[in-house]
């Protein structure tokens, strides 16, 4: 039984990887506007979702690889907290040119925007608290995508449904039991990192909208 926890601790914290989420994300707001608001260009589609994996997903892991090919870097997941300052800064890098590709480029909605400036800062937040506490990336990254989702039913005026609200939930209380099982964090540093993520994508929207 055991052996079957490793396994599907293993399969979440590879499917849920923090630099796969905002390419998941992208993805289904494409999916998501085009069916519920308006259809979006093919083209605007495909550089969105593309560009997307590119600056956020396979840079900042080609960079870990080569860190790790260095010598620098244990594994893909980074367990060591040590290591993980740099590969971070690098991530960072990457997402700021995916603000700018969504921003200045495509000119995306605003609340897809300032989704993608909130992540920017999580990663960034991450990296820095890293120095001192090992905060769970994981977490953080999920939590950002649930944020992510919230500010996108917020901003395209719909209310989101209770099963994705439970599915999200569902997932977010199996990813951070996955993280507990596999001993990469604490039950306080996988908390911590959901909140945050969920803070940084959603409430700056709210406060946009609502306050300023």
């Amino acid at each position: 039984m055991n052996q079957a926890f490793d396994i599907v601790s293993k399969i979440l914290s590879v499917v849920l990887y923090p630099l796969f989420i905002p390419t998941y994300g992208i993805a289904l707001f494409c999916y998501f506007f085009s069916h519920q608001v308006a259809p979006l260009y093919a083209v605007w589609t495909v550089i969105a979702i593309t560009g997307t994996l590119v600056l956020t997903c396979i840079l900042p892991i080609t960079t870990i690889w080569v860190l790790m090919k260095m010598g620098k870097v244990q594994n893909m997941q980074i367990e060591n907290a040590e290591e993980r300052t740099l590969p971070y800064l690098y991530a960072v890098v990457g997402f700021v040119f995916w603000c700018y590709l969504l921003i200045s480029v495509l000119h995306a909605p605003v609340y897809i925007n300032t989704v993608a400036v909130g992540a920017t800062a999580a990663i960034g937040l991450v990296a820095l608290i890293n120095r001192k506490w090992k905060i769970s990336a994981h977490l953080t990254g999920f939590g950002g995508f649930t944020g992510g989702l919230m500010t996108y039913c917020l901003g395209a005026g719909l209310m989101p449904s209770w099963i994705l609200i439970a599915a999200l939930m569902v997932l977010s209380l199996l990813l951070m039991y996955a993280r507990l099982h596999l001993r990469a964090h604490t039950p306080e540093q996988v908390a911590v990192g959901w909140l945050m993520g969920l803070f940084c994508t959603f409430v700056p929207y709210c406060i946009i909208t609502y306050v300023a």
